[in-house]
């Protein structure tokens, strides 16, 4: 008998053996090799451009019945698509008919389109596209739009809102807005809008794009006001003609991100009587939304200023949720819900401002004539809210003073829906890409496939089977997700998992850190996945910077080298070491999480000023990313107490009533902690 070696992968065996019974096809240890190797090959045949190389690769591919041919057979026709013929399109459209690589190389045919000004092919090849997300194909779409007579003001409509969501400047933005700006659609107040947009939002690039439909001068004036907002206006800023006056503003809009207490001076002592009102109202808000992120008290007077000379529905989102922040600062509650009020509908509806709305509503109440009616529409908002797993719907249970309990788990799931979801391609081409290493593919493919993968969108039940088959195959994130898809079925098992249980909670009581808390964190953190390196360079479960994992390990008299970041015993210790430091030197969890993502002393700052009840400061974190992080963090962690020791969840045990600046009695804060 020939015995197995002793590194023998049992596990990679069965699950070879698994496959081989699921697809009917003879899978082995070798081949598997090498049609990885295909595969990720392909991939930077594609990343250099080597189309030579590519057709090789998937002449192989196909000789091997590759289960990963679409994706190299895409790559190969992506990279001459300038070239390709109608009917090699149709040929690999008919190939792989029903797959993410079908729909995505339609999107990317007609972005080619697009740009050779093809109208009559893109109107045959759009009602074929099925995932509708390229912001710059939405722009072009505007174009097809006019050319086919669509109503004048519906289409400007859909045009102004595709031209504005534009980030970064692009050819299919800036073709639309040239030709429906030349057409009469999109008017010169549409393109300095956009102009004040990119300016506000630090999008040079893009506000010069907008600009050279109005002409080369004010192109030139907004290169200079860019280098020296303060000089330009002190110089060249006017208001005797609309368009001086814009740039005027636009200088100002700069000088107040740069240095708002001079923007401030500005306007008062001459440009707010000299502007006409709904370019000093913008000013007046941009200055606002800039004091309000560096957590200013004036903030909420600068909106006031700024909503006294125009209706304040002009303004964007961004500096609508600003204000509404501005005023939670202040107290201001009327403030509060006139902000909310004029946000975009959209808007309207993220569960952030329905509960500050509630809130709102809830304190006018008080002195109001209309105290019931008042409190009937908080309710009603508190109630649609407490109904929902997150932040939000935590805080909307305790303000109706009610249990926010976890749901039922559903039915377990049947032989019929687990083998249906593991004998989907899609879903096995999405798991091969991401075991391969190309997660960005892999995540595609998966998201794409729960949503058009079939003739719907997938019902619970088979979200549900799908999240379990990420779930069996430890790939964290796509098993969060999916199942945080499902609408009427909760699994709370595969959106709060715990892998690495008994390691997880062993090694937390031994630092003396909450198991529910570093279970929060990493969930937020990584989604479990053990080799994830952020764009920052942070790595590991706990998602460690370099720095902050040597400084941890010299703390805790670890033996410590760079090599052993990912080791996942020595990424939850030094994590948990310096989880459990930050929360100590600030005091309180909330404090301690935005420490953890930011760094410790932007927190000590955020927290100097008025005391704040705890979820007004939260609401106040300047930076969106540790906003939103502390929030799941501590939303997160409560689910998971819930979850380990078999209790209702309730934030309040974990949320302070209240933050504010560092006692005169605290200890003082570690200098040295990175």
């Amino acid at each position: 008998m020939r015995f197995l070696p002793k590194d023998f992968d049992y596990r990679r065996a069965l699950c070879v053996l698994a496959a081989a019974v699921l697809t009917g096809c003879a899978w082995t240890p070798s081949n598997a090799q090498g049609a990885a190797d295909l595969a990720v090959q392909a991939r930077e045949a594609h990343a250099r451009k080597d189309s030579a190389r590519l057709q090789g690769l998937l002449r192989s591919a196909r000789a091997q019945d590759h289960p990963l041919t679409p994706w190299i057979d895409y790559w190969a026709l992506n990279l001459r698509l300038g070239e390709a013929s109608a009917g090699e399109l149709a040929e690999f459209y008919a190939r792989w008919s029903g797959t993410y690589v079908e729909d995505r190389l339609r999107n990317d045919w007609l972005l080619e389109l697009g740009r050779r000004g093809d109208w009559a092919q893109m109107a045959a090849e759009l009602p074929h596209l099925r995932m509708r997300d390229d912001r710059e194909l939405h722009c072009y779409e505007q174009i097809l739009r006019h050319r086919e007579g669509h109503p004048r003001e519906a289409l400007r409509e859909a045009a102004r809102a595709a031209w504005y969501a534009q980030r970064e400047a692009d050819v299919g933005c800036a073709t639309m807005a040239s030709q429906l700006h030349a057409a009469g659609v999109l008017t010169a107040d549409d393109v300095w809008r956009k102009a004040r947009l990119a300016t506000d939002q630090n999008r040079p690039r893009a506000a010069r794009q907008a600009l050279e439909l109005i002409g080369a001068s004010a192109v030139i004036n907004f290169n200079e006001l860019l280098e020296n907002p303060a000089r330009y206006v002190v110089r060249a800023g006017r208001t005797d003609r609309r368009e001086a006056a814009e740039l005027t503003a636009l200088a100002l809009i700069r000088l107040g991100a740069n240095d708002p207490d001079l923007a401030v001076t500005q306007m008062r002592d001459r440009w707010a009587a000299w502007l006409p009102d709904d370019l000093a109202s913008w000013v007046w808000a941009s200055i606002g939304r800039q004091a309000a992120i560096r957590l200013q008290p004036e903030a909420a007077d600068h909106y006031q200023r700024a909503a006294r000379k125009a209706d304040e529905r002009s303004w964007s989102d961004e500096m609508l949720v600003w204000k509404a922040r501005a005023a939670l600062r202040a107290g201001r509650w009327p403030q509060v819900l006139q902000a909310i009020e004029a946000l975009s509908a959209s808007e309207q509806r993220d569960p952030a401002w329905m509960y500050w709305k509630a809130r709102a509503l809830r304190e006018l109440a008080r002195e109001s004539a209309q105290a019931e009616t008042l409190r009937a529409q908080a309710h009603a908002l508190l109630e649609t809210l407490a109904g929902q797993y997150h932040f939000y719907g935590q805080l909307a249970a305790e303000a109706l003073d009610r249990p926010h309990p976890l749901p039922s788990p559903p039915a377990p799931l049947t032989a019929e829906e687990r083998a249906r979801a593991q004998a989907h391609p899609g879903l096995q081409r999405a798991l091969r890409l991401i075991e391969l290493g190309l997660r960005s593919e892999g995540v595609r493919e998966w998201n794409w496939t729960l949503s058009f993968g079939g003739p719907g969108r997938m019902g619970d039940r088979d979200l549900l089977a799908a999240a379990q088959l990420a779930c069996d195959r430890e790939v964290w994130d796509r098993c969060i997700n999916t199942s945080e898809r499902t609408q009427a079925e909760v699994s709370f098992e595969q959106r709060f998992p715990m892998p690495f249980r008994r390691e997880v909670v062993l090694k937390a009581r031994e630092v003396g850190v909450d198991p529910a808390v570093v279970y929060g964190l990493i969930r937020q953190e990584s989604r479990f996945i053990l080799d994830a390196r952020s764009h920052v360079g942070a790595s590991g479960l706990m998602q460690l910077m370099p720095a902050t994992a040597r400084w941890t390990a010299r703390q805790i008299g670890l033996n410590y080298q760079p090599s052993m970041i990912n080791d996942r015993e020595i990424n939850l210790l030094l994590g948990m070491s310096y989880l459990k430091l930050v929360i100590e030197d600030q005091g309180s969890l909330a404090l301690g999480a935005a420490a953890y993502n930011a760094g410790p002393g932007r927190p000590r700052r955020w927290r100097e000023g008025p005391v704040l009840e705890a979820a007004i400061w939260i609401e106040n974190i300047p930076f969106n990313e540790t906003r939103d992080y502390v929030k799941k963090v501590l939303a997160n962690a409560t689910y998971y107490d819930a979850l380990l020791h078999g209790r209702a969840p309730r934030l309040r045990d974990r949320l302070e009533r209240s933050i504010g600046p560092r006692a005169p009695d605290a200890p003082a804060a570690r200098a040295d902690l990175p």
